[in-house]
């Protein structure tokens, strides 16, 4: 199995940010409105009263199991959704020990919470309370107990609609390029402007002073919904994030006395065209220092616009086809001035960039096709009313180029035509007729040829084939479809029903021997056991283990989360991860697509990582964010590690807060194509080596354990 992992990630991008609400709730006897979002999903409380009355009692259907809670104030249980939803109703449905006095209350990241009800007057019995709000999590926080006992819940049940509690936040980063000023540089090396240049590699650090800043200037007033900022060590303990029409006065629309460092994901509300932290107290001897500052903003106003071309006869929009305009050029026959069919781009055909698989492209011919001009074709098999045409680019793209159509594939009317192309996706609102359609190109944007992934023709007429269907998006509420508890007696194997052992050498330099079971096995706590030890097996210095699902498990979508204790020391490089199951059937690595949900290095023991690989960006290249504990140590305790995908996008989160979305509008504008409508299959190992971690050393120490409480895949 071919894998290749970043030894240095470039970010850009970063988890949904939520909107803030404070809105009027009213009580009602009414019945719940909305759908049941919280049955079955992960609950957690502050305490609870004994194992049999444990959190997940609450949201699991059944009226005749409940949580309670030690006998004392206050007291919380939290549900987490697993997407940002609308929440419309909360029903409470109280055994005898009730509260008098509570909040319900709704958050983003599990972190910062937002009342949207309160009372202190409560009866307990069943209550139905309508109220008005979002967010991933609810929670119940109780500050009044109603008796001498804790408080109980039969039910904790919330009401709403699905997916839509975010629609006017943004999760790109409105920052990214955007003009930056600071207070103060440490250097000329660390400028304002290397915190929004989407490189996590680059930082701004100022003197080592108070008060200090950092502000970027959006270009245009925006609503603002959220700031992440990735702090270097040198962060700030107190701060302020502040908005401003004019860059002169500022309102503060977020305040901490008590800021952690590392990765800090902050919904706010505000409005403005300039966003700045304002450090007031740093936490150590130095400035403040931060790898990138992003801002999130909402609306719909803030990202349209423009011709992405910066050409005529045509304007750019969203990807959705005007009116009742179809996909016209799927799998028809394709012509080009070149072809290549060698080296790095072999197979590369004109037929590749209207076949629907974003992982296969055309290129003009290494040998004779790096010139002006070039371009590429497609029959649509009768005449055509055209609209709209989308052209994912590879790196070797159009500056200059034109879209025109032709009744005969001999002579040519340009319908859109451009010189300022700037690569990536380009979607094209135009107006023109004929069978034929092509890009011609007149001026590359480097030394290379022109290639698209893909080049999309919608509109009316021709002899339209349907595409595949996307796969269906994961239901309403989500299922539990497959999970592995790992309850095996001490000393068994994973269950061989749904693992099989990978064995043999690993990939980008690992050192270890993965064994066929040895290194896999159950401690009979519940857990899964995959053990690295210094031995010699097969000409290699180390063994370990590796188990994947590909010959029992393949899916699309869903909330897919696992609970881990990783490995630790130099050396060591655990990982949760997915990889395309057509790798399996001869597609090659990149292009399958690879989802790394959690990866950890012994070397940076207070971060784990989450990225994506695909053709356009893998490797060290590969898009993603880490998450990071100040000070702490991953492999100290066990965290729970999830992605929630659909056709949209992937969420990633540690320990139920959500830190890195990866936007599919966002990644094919600025990345490449997305790869991921398609089935996946689940991989845990425990690597040694390799060109990221590193060799172990003198200060590894042997055997070392990673433990896997369970994985669990919901639809």
């Amino acid at each position: 199995m071919s894998r290749r992992l970043p030894r240095s990630l470039v970010f850009a991008f970063v988890a949904a940010v939520l909107a803030a609400f404070a809105l009027a709730i009213t009580q009602s006897p009414a019945r719940a409105a909305g759908t049941l979002l919280s049955q079955g999903k992960t609950a957690t409380a502050s305490s609870t009263e004994n194992v049999g009355t444990p959190a997940s009692a609450a949201v699991d259907g059944n009226t005749g199991t409940r949580w309670s809670s030690a006998a004392s104030d206050p007291q919380w249980l939290q549900v987490d959704l697993g997407a940002t939803d609308s929440i419309s109703s909360v029903t409470l449905n109280w055994e005898t020990a009730y509260a008098k006095a509570f909040q319900i209350q709704t958050s983003a990241d599990g972190a910062n919470w937002t009342n949207i009800y309160s009372t202190t007057t409560a009866t307990g019995g069943v209550q139905n309370l309508t109220v008005n709000g979002s967010g991933r999590y609810v929670r119940i926080y109780t500050t009044a107990r109603a008796t001498q006992y804790g408080v109980s819940l039969w039910e904790f049940q919330v009401y709403g609609a699905t997916g839509t509690g975010n629609a006017a936040c943004g999760t790109a980063n409105a920052a990214l390029h955007k003009t930056a000023t600071a207070s103060s540089t440490e250097n000329a090396g660390t400028p304002a402007s290397s915190a929004v240049d989407g490189d996590n590699g680059t930082r701004w650090s100022s003197a080592a002073a108070d008060p200090q800043w950092l502000q970027v200037d959006l270009g245009s007033s925006q609503n603002i919904c959220g700031v992440q900022l990735t702090w270097e060590t040198a962060y700030a303990k107190a701060y302020q994030i502040q908005v401003s029409a004019d860059g002169s006065n500022w309102t503060t629309a977020y305040s901490t006395t008590t800021g952690p460092g590392a990765t800090e994901l902050i919904t706010l509300t505000g409005t403005g065209r300039y966003v700045r932290m304002y450090g007031t107290q740093r936490a150590t001897q130095y400035g403040y220092s931060l790898w990138e500052f992003q801002v999130f903003t909402g609306g719909s106003g803030g990202n349209g616009g423009g011709d992405n071309g910066g050409g005529t006869g045509g304007s750019t929009g969203g990807t959705t086809p005007p009116g009742d305009s179809k996909l016209l050029s799927y799998n028809k026959p394709a012509t080009a001035s070149t072809y290549q069919d060698a080296n790095s781009c072999t197979g590369c055909t004109p037929s590749k960039a209207f076949d629907e698989d974003p992982a296969t492209r055309w290129a003009t011919s290494d040998s004779n096709g790096w010139v002006d001009p070039g371009w590429i074709a497609v029959d649509l098999g009768a005449t055509a009313h055209i609209t709209q045409v989308v052209l994912q680019w590879d790196p070797a793209y159009a500056t200059a180029y034109q879209i025109q159509t032709s009744a005969d594939g001999n002579n040519w009317t340009s319908i859109y035509s451009t010189t300022t192309g700037k690569g990536f996706k380009e979607t094209l609102n135009v107006d023109g007729n004929g069978r034929y359609v092509r890009m011609y190109g007149t001026a590359r944007s480097n030394g290379y040829g022109y290639s698209l992934w893909t080049f999309d023709v919608y509109g009316t007429g021709g002899n339209p084939t349907a595409p595949p269907a996307l796969p269906p998006n994961p239901g309403n509420p989500e299922h539990l479809v497959w999970s592995d508890e790992f309850n095996g007696a001490a000393g068994s194997k994973p269950d061989t029903s749904k693992w099989t052992q990978d064995t043999g050498g690993g990939q980008n330099g690992e050192l270890e021997y993965y064994t066929n079971g040895d290194n896999t096995t159950m401690d009979g706590n519940g857990n899964l056991v995959i053990e690295a030890r210094k031995e010699n097996v097969q000409g290699h210095q180390y063994t370990s283990g590796r188990i994947n699902t590909s010959d029992h498990f393949n899916f699309t979508y869903g909330h897919v989360e696992a609970r881990i204790k990783v490995s630790g020391t130099q050396g060591l490089w655990p990982a949760f991860w997915m990889l395309g199951s057509n790798f399996k059937t001869g597609t090659p690595w990149p292009n399958s697509g690879e989802i790394d949900i959690m990866e950890h290095v012994g070397k940076v023991p207070d971060s784990v990582y989450s990225t994506l690989h695909a053709p356009a960006y893998n490797g060290g290249n590969g898009y993603g964010q880490p998450y990071q504990i100040a000070g702490g140590d991953f492999a100290n305790d066990f965290h729970t590690y999830a992605v929630d995908w659909d056709s949209s996008h992937m969420t990633f989160s540690v320990d139920g807060h959500a830190f890195f979305t990866a936007d599919k509008a966002t990644v094919e504008s600025t990345r490449g194509p997305w790869v991921y409508d398609h089935p996946f299959y689940i991989i845990l190992n425990n690597a040694v080596g390799g060109d990221w971690p590193g060799a172990p050393d003198a200060s590894t120490v042997f055997p070392q354990k990673m433990l896997v409480d369970y994985v669990r895949v919901s639809q």
